[in-house]
């Protein structure tokens, strides 16, 4: 049976092999890990389809190919001697040129496996940094099997100090400003760094490198600019208090004041759409359809920003129970690929450790992201018809930080004024 490059979502197209768990002669069961395959921040473990013996591989770790590639090929346990080729065998891909199967749809025989040149030999982690920044492969030194640009060269050439211009030399008279050489550029040198005994070095994880990737082309990307307001809980928490306990015992999880904000968020974004929106080259996308990313911490490992589709669709039941399960996949390190993109507004929730005040980093090529921060008890005035009194009512800060070039200050002002009203003024108890 030939076992291929499974498509792990639908905007994947191809897949790096980044692990074989057995060789060529190994018995493997159904159902037994095979091989890993690896996508933009994420690893999947690939079970085998049949229990069976490993005859051949064709693909070696660290290549990536395209999805349906033939990777290896397994026989059914004791159909193995009548199963062997009287063709001579196809060396195993190399790690350096990426490949391409090309199946012969009238014979059940391995694929015929073709190098393919050029960009085809960087995986779509590497392409995909190449591209956000303007490098081309060209530019930097691979250290991969054959010279190959890898991830982690791509990084270290965005990490490396920027070129600093040469002073001048002075110019003393006619004569030796004739002779004077042009300034030149040479790279500023690192700032060293005292390792002590007793520090512990730690090399970042993939998911680390990429957020801090992500993070600087952001910024120097997009013109930030920070709103924010202040928002009365009190009528979320009649709804959170009312139906708490109940909530907690019946789903599994506890009911947070994150679902109501993302209902609101999806609400306010109907009046202001220009807040669902995204660069493309030179114009702004708005998009008819919310699909929320809710940014998940996975144990102070990394950040990823998980993807609700369709999130306007859904109520507040829903919204909680999607929110709950994305969470938990991404911290079991089972979130799919096509929940990690195709988002076009992001909350990043940092409620639940009780900061104050967050700054959030938009999440390219979006034009904005909410940041919600804790929520605690604080005087207010409260305005009523007999005058103002005081009260404890519970307060939180919601800050959008937003990208300059799609709309101004009054506009992102207008939604996170619209975004208050709906959490503080609606009947929450009746939308559960």
């Amino acid at each position: 049976m030939n076992i291929i490059m499974p498509q792990l979502g639908e905007t994947v197209l191809e897949g790096t092999v980044a692990n074989w768990y057995k060789k060529v002669g190994d018995l493997v069961q159904a159902d037994e890990n095979l091989f890993d395959v690896e996508t933009d921040k994420v690893t999947s473990e690939i079970p085998s389809p049949l229990t069976g013996i490993v005859t051949e591989i064709l693909v070696v770790k660290g290549t990536t190919v395209k999805v349906g590639t033939v990777l290896a090929i397994v026989v059914a346990e004791g159909s193995v001697a009548a199963a062997k080729p009287t063709t001579s065998h196809a060396p195993a891909v190399a790690a350096s040129p990426a490949v391409t199967a090309v199946i012969d749809a009238g014979e059940d025989k391995r694929a015929l496996v073709r190098p393919v040149d050029g960009a085809a030999r960087l995986s779509p982690v590497v392409r995909r940094l190449l591209g956000e920044n303007g490098l081309s492969a060209d530019q930097i030194n691979g250290t991969g099997n054959n010279n190959r640009v890898t991830r982690e060269d791509v990084l270290a050439y965005l990490a490396r100090p920027a070129p600093t211009v040469a002073e001048p030399p002075t110019v003393a008279t006619a004569s030796a400003q004739s002779q004077a050489t042009p300034p030149v550029q040479t790279p500023a040198p690192a700032a060293a760094v005292s390792v002590g005994k007793d520090d512990l070095v730690l090399p970042l994880n993939k998911i680390r490198r990429a957020t801090g990737s992500h993070m600087i082309r952001s910024l120097a990307t997009s013109p930030h600019a920070v709103q924010a307001v202040e928002v009365n809980f009190h009528a979320v928490d009649k709804a959170r208090n009312a139906i708490g306990k109940e909530w907690k015992e019946r789903e599994g999880y506890s009911l947070t004041y994150l679902p109501f904000i993302a209902r609101a968020v999806c609400e306010a974004i109907g009046k202001y759409p220009y807040i669902n929106s995204s660069f493309g080259n030179d114009e702004l996308i708005v998009h008819k359809r919310v699909h929320l990313g809710i940014a998940v911490d996975v144990n102070f490992d990394g950040l990823l920003a998980t993807v609700m589709r369709d999130a306007h669709h859904r109520n507040l039941r829903g919204l909680a129970a999607e929110i709950n399960r994305l969470a938990t996949a991404a911290r079991k390190g089972q979130i799919k690929q096509d929940e990690l993109s195709g988002g076009t507004y992001t909350i990043s929730n940092s409620g639940s450790f009780g900061t104050l005040f967050s700054t959030s980093i938009i999440n390219q090529p979006q034009a904005a992201i909410l940041s919600t921060d804790g929520v605690h008890k604080k005087p207010v005035v409260i305005e009523g018809p007999d005058g103002d009194v005081i009260a404890i009512r519970p307060i939180g800060i919601l800050a959008q930080s937003f990208d300059h070039r799609a709309f101004d200050g009054a506009y992102s002002a207008s939604f996170l004024r619209y975004l208050k009203e709906i959490l503080e003024t609606r009947n929450w108890v009746n939308e559960l």
